[in-house]
């Protein structure tokens, strides 16, 4: 007989294929591509055709154009108002990199030069901005697909985008002209670079990073941690050339530092910049609450936790999994190394794990070190504790968790990604029970409807002279090119609308006070409820709660201009009683008991007469138009039902349209 050669091994299934349940190719191998990858590659559609990233940047482009159309006219917000816009705009008409028209931040200028060129080819308009900060979103959404096929299989990789895309912190961020999110795409790109083993790839792209936010330096540890890694398994990486791609971005971050010291005479903005966002940092004990407020914001909040409970639970069934297997030899039991253990996290080794064929367990180490160096990083830096500074780290973890909710019986990882998009979705619209950004989902757009709304009443002389307000809504109100008003109003800037803040406040500094709500401040916080929890905020993050509304009208004698509210949030208008103002409101007093600002319909703003019988005899409606307030007199029936609340019956007409019930607490008179 002839002797025969034993059968090697069958090679596990493809999941694309499947044919197993579990199994995840960290490559596929030449037979598969072989098998069913023809096609793809006749039409350059592979994993690593360059037409792959540009159409999934076209889909990811459109979709998130479309969600965001209602929102892309909006005014700019916050740190928008009160920093970028400006800064751009300087770049823009003098060719500035340095801002003169704002705050002296030391901020590298990559996202700043981008917006002044989309400016000049589509114009300065706010949806000329919403837009181009759309394109860095789908950017970042077709890397992490890209990057997901070449560590697993198209399916992670559809839901890693997806997901991402889908957060509400990315997806409120998406048309944000902030820093981070180019930070983030950048960043991703040099991930990539890394796992490809491409020196020159992660010079660029890891230079754009730190251009585009001087703190995606921190990726260079996480590199450097991984290479000397790679370095112990495989004498192949090559040392030199990664050696002076580490040293470009150096290089380049610090002529930035050196260029803004030559104009400004500082390093990285003004004194009190440095001292908001160091030096009152550093106290030990607020590192460690930040540090646990930072691993909230990354895995737990906005229904994080989803993803985080889904990657823990298939990392816990792989590790099971792989102590079980028989096969496995001693030497790796006793590494402990039990991810690389496991069929499915193989890579192509034959050739170093740093080869083309890269193996998902590199990309798992490099994304937990570049999340751990993050994390202590903002924990340590950085007055503001807002999570948007996390969207660096955000792209990898998306993916990662989706690699590791893989493991789980199919049906339950595909269950477990639809439950998290949907969560996501209602995230959007969900504020939490505690104070938080409303950056971090819509309810910044809530916050710009009102604020443009009570901007346009102002803007409309309904108050006229100086207007008592803070930050950004003195910004909002003195700078038409913001898209609040059509000419600058007198502003009186006041730093908070906190007790302190109104000590050295005169009454006869202003004419009008415009309160809004600066913080979330839900009925049922939770800062409320656990006092410790305040006193913690208070201590070492400076929360304070807003002075009451009572107390200022008392001490200024103030008169209810306007009130609007939107999902919780609010803006109220007050104007200083003067002396001709005092003997108007005695006149009108003499006619009903009282008269105030109901609240808005839409774009309505009623002004109702009570009588002593608590019936609306008389209503005149302020309404909105495109050339400003315009007043309009009856229209409306209104009856009393009960002392102090006033309902609409019936129709106004047909200027007007249909108002909505407005409620109005009246004092009784003595």
């Amino acid at each position: 007989m002839v002797d025969r050669p034993a059968p090697s091994p069958p090679t596990p299934p493809s999941v694309e294929e499947g044919n197993h349940p579990h199994f995840i190719p960290a490559m596929k191998s030449p037979s598969e591509s072989h098998r069913r990858g023809n096609a793809e590659e006749a039409i350059g559609l592979g994993a690593h055709s360059p037409f792959v990233p540009v159409i999934v940047w076209l889909a990811a482009f459109a979709g998130l154009l479309l969600l965001h159309y209602p929102l892309l006219r909006l005014p700019y917000y916050w740190d928008e108002a009160g920093y970028y816009i400006p800064a751009a705009l300087d770049f823009f008409r003098s060719w500035r990199l340095v801002p003169q028209s704002t705050l002296l931040t030391g901020h590298t200028p990559l996202v700043i030069v981008y917006l002044a060129f989309a400016w000049r080819v589509f114009g300065s308009a706010p949806f000329v901005t919403r837009t181009a900060m759309l394109g860095l979103a789908a950017g970042t959404l077709a890397c992490t697909y890209a990057l997901g096929r070449r560590v697993a299989n198209r399916e992670i990789a559809f839901w890693s985008a997806v997901l991402l895309g889908l957060s509400p912190l990315f997806f409120a961020q998406s048309i944000l002209a902030h820093l981070d999110l180019a930070a983030g795409m950048f960043t991703l790109l040099a991930l990539a670079a890394l796992l490809d083993d491409s020196p020159t790839k992660f010079a660029f792209a890891c230079t754009a990073a730190v251009l585009s936010k001087e703190t995606a330096v921190v990726l260079l540890p996480a590199a450097w941690i991984f290479l000397w890694r790679q370095r112990r398994r495989s004498a192949r990486v090559p040392v030199r050339g990664w050696l002076i791609a580490s040293l470009v971005p150096l290089v380049a971050l610090m002529s930035w530092a050196a260029f803004y010291h030559h104009v400004t005479g500082g390093w990285t903005g003004n004194r009190e910049y440095l001292r908001y966002n160091l030096y009152a940092t550093l106290n030990p004990v607020r590192v460690v609450l930040t540090f646990l407020r930072r691993l909230y914001e990354t895995f737990i909040g906005g229904f994080n936790w989803l993803l985080t409970a889904g990657g823990m639970g298939g990392l816990s069934m792989s590790i099971r999994r792989a102590r079980g297997n028989e096969n496995q030899s001693s030497q790796a039991r006793q590494s402990g190394d039990l991810l690389r253990m496991d069929p499915r996290f193989r890579g192509n080794d034959r050739h170093g794990v740093m080869s083309k064929g890269v193996g998902i367990h590199p990309f798992l180490l490099l994304a937990g070190s570049l999340s751990a160096v993050y994390l202590l990083m903002l924990s340590s830096v950085g007055g503001a504790v807002l999570p948007r500074y996390l969207l660096p780290i955000f792209p990898p973890l998306v993916l990662a968790a989706a690699i590791l909710i893989w493991r789980l019986p199919r049906r339950v990882a595909r269950s477990l990604m639809l439950i998290a998009a949907g969560c996501f979705i209602w995230a959007w619209f969900l504020n939490p029970p505690y104070p938080f950004p409303f950056e971090d989902n819509l309810a910044y757009a809530d916050f710009i409807h009102l604020h443009q709304q009570a901007a346009r009443l102002l803007d409309g002389q309904a108050c006229r002279g100086r207007i008592l307000t803070a930050w950004p809504a003195t910004d909002e109100l003195a700078h038409p090119v913001l898209g609040y008003v059509t000419r600058p109003l007198a502003v009186v800037p006041v730093q908070d609308f906190t007790r302190p803040d109104f000590d050295g406040v005169s009454p006869e500094s202003f004419d009008c006070l415009y309160l809004y709500s600066r913080h979330w401040e839900p009925s049922n916080n939770w800062l409320k409820r656990l006092p410790w929890l305040e006193r913690l905020q208070q201590t070492y993050f400076e929360y304070r709660p807003q002075i009451p509304d009572v107390e200022l009208v008392a001490r200024y004698r103030l008169s209810l201009l306007a009130s609007l509210e939107s999902r919780g949030q609010w803006v109220r208008i007050y104007v200083r009683m003067t002396g001709s103002h005092q003997r108007e409101s005695m006149r009108n007093d003499s006619r009903s008991r009282n008269s105030q600002v109901l609240g808005e319909a839409k774009d309505l703003h009623l002004f109702v007469n009570i009588d002593s019988k608590s019936n609306c005899r008389s209503v005149a409606a302020l309404r909105m138009t495109s050339e400003g307030p315009r007043m309009t007199s009856g229209g409306l029936s209104m009856t009393g039902r009960r002392a102090g609340r006033c309902w609409p019956e019936g129709r106004r007409s047909a200027e007007i349209g249909t108002a909505r019930t407005v409620l109005v607490n009246v004092a009784p008179r003595t």
